[in-house]
């Protein structure tokens, strides 16, 4: 039995614009673009849920309520669903408790730090996770326990503050925020520090933060004095260096896929791995794949 605070809230950064997706996300919001069926945001409270989370915190912007809906009742849908004999349980994952989804505004785009202070007062004095729903993170095919889920596993066992990791080829870590290894054991890593976006030549390893992050109230403390950083915003990531050293920190490497479903190119090979792997498609789609490659 763990004797660490459980992990019972999550925060989802979800007052982007989007504008990488324009004009799509002009009048939709971008976690709101589907995966083949279930929109981005579906699959990271999916990933929450499985992992035991119970309230999840959308720190949402001017436009966005459409994501507070989709996990609203929607009587009239549902009830001409049962009239007409369709199945309901594709509504279900949609469904939550009244309470268990809050949404807080970020009035003023001042970054990801900035962000996750928005949920200050309903983190509370709680340790909590923060999903970052551009990345979609998936088990390897054939199943296994999602992002979250190893994570809070990980949690359970030692504690602290955790960042999910995926090892990359070297040649790319300048793409990413890497971490500065410590002691490794098994899929935990100790983390002595964080480096933004390094030369390949200077990059401490090849383990890439990675959308997931279970952290400790504290960092509510630590983002309430940061000044701005990289790109004139307030960084989760300079706070939580700042911390490195007066609490635990620990990478966990993940078990599973990463598509970055920020950019086009994730967003359509995220689309196509997945619905490759679905029964009610996927041959279907690797023949219409292979009949469009033919030209």
């Amino acid at each position: 039995m763990s004797t660490h605070k459980p992990i019972r809230k999550a925060v989802f950064p979800v007052a982007g614009l989007g504008t990488r997706f324009l004009p799509a996300t002009k009048a939709v919001p971008k976690e709101l673009l589907p995966i083949v069926d279930r929109p981005l945001i579906q699959y990271a409270v999916d990933e929450a849920r499985e992992a035991g989370i119970e309230q999840m915190i959308f720190v949402t912007g001017r436009g966005k309520t459409a994501i507070v809906e989709h996990f609203d009742r929607a009587f009239e849908l549902e009830a001409t669903m049962t009239e007409r004999g369709k199945d309901m349980a594709v509504l279900e994952p949609t469904h939550a408790t009244p309470g268990d989804i809050i949404a807080v505004r970020q009035q003023v785009p001042l970054g990801l730090g900035h962000a996750i202070w928005c949920a200050r007062a309903v983190v509370g004095d709680e340790p909590f996770a923060v999903f970052l729903p551009d990345e979609l993170m998936v088990p390897q095919a054939g199943g296994g326990a999602g992002c979250m889920a190893q994570m809070v596993a990980a949690y359970d066992e030692i504690g602290g503050n955790l960042i999910s990791v995926l090892e990359v080829p070297e040649d790319r870590v300048s793409s990413y925020g890497v971490i500065d290894p410590g002691e490794e054991r098994g899929n935990l890593t100790e983390v002595r520090g964080l480096v933004e976006k390094p030369a390949v030549a200077d990059a401490p390893s090849n383990k890439i933060l990675s959308g997931r992050y279970i952290l400790q109230p504290e960092v509510m403390r630590v983002l309430e004095t940061q000044g701005k950083g990289a790109g004139g915003e307030i960084q989760l990531t300079d706070a939580m260096a700042r911390m490195i050293g007066s609490q635990p920190f620990h990478a966990v490497t993940f078990a599973g896929r990463r598509f970055d479903c920020g950019s086009k190119l994730g967003f359509v090979e995220a689309t196509l791995a997945l619905a490759l792997e679905r029964d009610d498609m996927g041959p279907e789609v690797r023949a219409m794949a292979a009949r469009l490659l033919r030209g």
